[in-house]
């Protein structure tokens, strides 16, 4: 039991330093979003010090993974429903839903400096609606170049060419509701009247 839990710490520091390197983060950056010094997360990436928990939980958090994907826990239940992450173009796409059908829900994250390289705006079926929890989203929409803070929301027919970017050199996390044309997200503002 030993050998397995010293292994599990074992890999924890490079998988600190990869998710880090892809996300395109300074240690300063990461110790200011977690609270953790900046030679603490330098001893844990390089194992001289082990991670506790109170250290890999605002990781994780950081990071946009789960706690079992940052220690390396083995998967548990069905594995042909197991939601796994997606990368692409300096972009992770997390599924959230499972049903096949309807309304899609993902998280998505997408890398500093995303919206520097050149926007290559595409076109599809269906309808989208975004919300920003952390960093600003540039969105190309149409002709429509916009600025979306944490809290704020866009919906549009993805028939509309559309591109999306980190607007600065942080990381931008948001979540995604994608719908078949016609499938779309209604908010309601207040309640309605008895």
């Amino acid at each position: 039991m030993d050998d397995d839990l010293d292994r599990t710490l074992d890999a924890v520091g490079p998988r600190l330093r990869a998710l880090r390197k892809q996300r395109d983060i300074t240690l300063a950056t990461l110790s200011a979003a977690t609270g953790i010094s900046v030679s603490t997360l330098s001893r844990l990436e390089s194992g001289d010090r082990r991670p506790t928990l109170e250290q890999l939980l605002p990781l994780a958090r950081a990071h946009g993974v789960t706690l079992d994907e940052l220690v390396g826990a083995p998967e548990t239940g069905d594995p042909r429903i197991h939601l796994r992450p997606v990368q692409a173009h300096g972009m992770t796409v997390i599924p959230l839903t499972k049903r096949a059908g309807g309304i899609q829900a993902f998280k998505m994250v997408i890398g500093a400096g995303s919206g520097r390289r050149t926007p290559e705006l595409k076109t599809h079926e269906g309808y989208e609606w975004l919300y920003v929890l952390n960093g600003r989203l540039r969105a190309l929409l149409g002709d429509h170049d916009l600025i979306l803070q944490p809290g704020e929301a866009a919906e549009f027919d993805t028939r509309v060419p559309h591109w999306f970017g980190a607007a600065d050199r942080d990381p931008v996390e948001f979540l995604s509701l994608f719908g078949g044309q016609g499938e779309r997200a209604h908010l309601r503002a207040r309640p309605r009247s008895a």
